[in-house]
């Protein structure tokens, strides 16, 4: 689990930098640019804004989406790495808390290599390419094991691991990552509580949490998951109460699981009629809509907090968001989608 310390912070310093890289991020205009090319100058466009290394270090083995999505993934890591390492003190612990669900999603993905049974060349060739030295130790773990088992004791010492291990030996897949999104949630709060942690943080990893929990209410009864299999699916230490997710996972439609949620007085409404209505065949417009919503409160944590580990984490979440729009971009470019179908599916 990530503590946070109290070491001597440079929050000024950080703030500034955060905030310098933020500004050179594609901005909506740009992007909308990137919707109107084609598939084969979209890479060199996305070259000229910031991955050019990237791209230029996949392109001898991979091409298209494929190249793009190597090179976007290896460029955000390299950059956490790269925010983290000028962070100092408390202010790097704080920050640490937020980036440490990458590793959580590397665990998950892992886990679901092994359980399909996918080929270790298939995974360090496009998966978690072996270019990326971040994957290293995941790659080890995927090529050294043959069952989820046995995943779980190569990640011992670690924290996602250590919640693994607490499971049953024969838990299923599902379940594994159920317990790793909520052993990611349980250790940011409890790490970030105390007599001198930033509040608003852990107000906003609440919202989060909201938000997924939302989300898997409204999947899980568009798939037919009973009731209670929807309660177990909920994620602790939320605004929304027990009582009020245990009434919406009783609901038997999406008004019904509204309905139930608008007793939550933290529950945001605004706009969620219209995203339900648009929701006939995919969640995308409820994904957009508390997208933009978690949006909205982390500029303006930022914009109040202008010396605090805000500024940091808002050009995480404004990096991630980038990545997730170009990738959504030349994947939909790829599939042949028309432009007004991909850019409804991107938060611009």
């Amino acid at each position: 689990m990530v503590r946070v310390n109290n070491g001597r912070s440079n929050v000024a310093n950080a703030a500034a930098r955060a905030k310098t890289r933020r500004a050179g991020l594609i901005d909506s205009t740009r992007m909308r640019q990137l919707l109107q090319q084609g598939p084969d100058t979209i890479g060199i466009s996305i070259g000229d804004m910031g991955y050019r290394n990237e791209i230029d270090l996949y392109a001898p083995r991979l091409s298209g989406a494929d190249l793009i999505e190597a090179a976007l993934n290896h460029n955000l890591d390299a950059d956490l790495e790269t925010v983290l390492g000028f962070c100092q003190g408390r202010l790097k612990s704080t920050v640490a808390v937020y980036v440490k669900r990458f590793s959580y999603q590397n665990a998950k993905t892992v886990l679901r290599a092994i359980h399909s049974g996918a080929d270790i060349e298939m995974v360090s060739g496009q998966v978690l390419p072996e270019e990326n030295t971040s994957n290293s130790k995941w790659l080890d773990i995927v090529r050294n094991c043959d069952s989820l088992s046995d995943a779980v004791a190569a990640m011992s010492g670690t924290p996602w691991g250590y919640a693994l291990s607490r499971l049953e030996a024969d838990a299923s897949l599902q379940e594994m990552e159920d317990t790793l999104d909520s052993a990611y949630y349980r250790d940011a709060l409890d790490a970030i509580r105390g007599p001198d942690s930033p509040p608003l943080l852990e107000k906003y990893i609440q919202v989060e949490i909201d938000h997924r929990n939302i989300i898997n209410q409204f999947r899980g009864l568009r798939q037919g998951i009973n009731g209670e299999d929807r309660d177990a699916l909920m994620i602790g230490g939320g605004k929304i109460s027990k009582a009020v997710l245990k009434t919406a996972s009783m609901a038997d439609s999406n008004e019904g699981v509204l309905e139930a949620l608008r007793r939550a007085t933290s529950f945001d409404d605004t706009g969620f009629d219209d995203a339900i209505q648009a929701s006939a065949t995919s969640l995308d417009p409820v994904v957009s809509l508390l997208q933009e919503q978690r949006n909205s409160m982390m500029r303006r944590f930022s914009y109040l907090n202008p010396l605090s580990a805000f500024p940091v984490i808002h050009y995480i979440e404004s990096k991630v968001l980038e990545v997730q729009n170009i990738r959504l971009l030349v994947r939909g470019k790829a599939a042949g989608l028309s432009d007004e179908v991909i850019e409804a599916h991107m938060n611009l």
